[in-house]
């Protein structure tokens, strides 16, 4: 494993680009920061708020899911300090969706929080699909004996169109798509379960009957002392989800089984994403001790939609 570098303030939504840099969000300085392969550090955008995931669209932007901010506090010691996100801020400015000209910086709200209908509280991940929408996860807010009940949403990328599609979710947060862009694949954080739902047209789920109702197929959820963050998916299916607490990269089949778990040394492993050539090459967000790091797979990642 190589630290890509450091000093970073709770990033997270790495996207790789095709020159080798990473662009990531810095969530608790309310920017996005591109990092070149040496390790250098170049502002893009400042957001305010909470900048999480992010992912490329098709016309070359990067589009933001801004959770409105945290409050923070030391989780760590006076000696090894590390950043805790700890419930919704007295400054925050509201749940919305981003887009960002990565060249000048300039930065967009396409949707925010009530438009047509839907109340975004704290999204948090991003992805894009081969029609060029995009499915995100709204995380909700915490605050004193009591948190969002919040779901899964599409959206259109010119603005035209966001509707809740999936409702209600335990504080979703990891979201991706199966390589045949057929399965939505969602991780909760505090009922650390990840969940598949079979896609039957872009923006529509075709759910199965459960107990309660309507529901997606319950994949996997793991013992100990853990809680699911962001994930990745690897070219042969597999579903890389990034686990906070007993910390490291989960790595779970499309049948529910665990592959392997990759220990991590930071409480807060909150992201995986996948570059480099033969896309075998992990980049991994250690997010309280701000750091970003890269290390080789032993399988190739998915290449993304954009």
């Amino acid at each position: 494993m190589e630290i890509l570098t450091q000093g970073l303030r709770f990033p997270e939504g790495p996207v790789v680009m095709a020159d080798g840099s990473v662009i990531v969000v810095e969530i608790a300085a309310g920017c996005i920061t591109r990092i070149a392969p040496d390790g250098s550090k170049t502002l893009v955008a400042e957001t305010g708020g909470g900048p999480n995931g992010a992912a490329m669209g098709p016309d070359g932007k990067l589009y933001v899911c801004n959770n409105g901010g945290f409050n923070y506090i030391n989780g760590g010691s006076e000696d090894a300090p590390f950043l805790v996100p700890h419930g919704q801020p007295d400054d925050y400015s509201g749940g919305r969706i981003e887009r960002v000209d990565i060249t000048t910086g300039t930065v967009e709200i396409l949707y925010k929080d009530g438009d047509f209908g839907c109340v975004l509280r704290g999204p948090n991940d991003i992805v894009f699909d081969a029609d060029g929408g995009f499915w995100f996860t709204d995380h909700g807010k915490n605050r004193p004996r009591e948190r969002d009940v919040t779901g899964v949403f599409y959206a259109k990328a010119d603005g035209s169109m966001l509707k809740e599609v999936i409702f209600p979710s335990e504080n979703p947060n990891g979201i991706g798509l199966s390589p045949d862009g057929k399965r939505l694949y969602v991780a909760e954080t505090y009922t650390c379960k990840l969940w598949a739902y079979d896609i039957a047209a872009p923006g529509e789920i075709a759910f199965t009957p459960g107990l309660l109702g309507p529901q997606g197929q319950f994949l996997y959820s793991p013992a100990g002392y853990k809680y699911f963050d962001s994930l990745g998916v690897e070219e042969c299916g597999n579903i890389c989800v990034a686990t906070i607490g007993e910390a490291g990269i989960s790595v779970i089949s499309p049948e529910g089984a665990l592959v392997e778990f990759v220990p991590m040394m930071d409480p807060f492993t909150t992201n995986i994403a996948f570059g480099g050539d033969d896309m075998k090459t992990a980049y991994i967000c250690l997010s309280a001790t701000g750091q970003l790091v890269k290390m080789n797979w032993s399988r190739a990642g998915l290449r993304l939609e954009s």
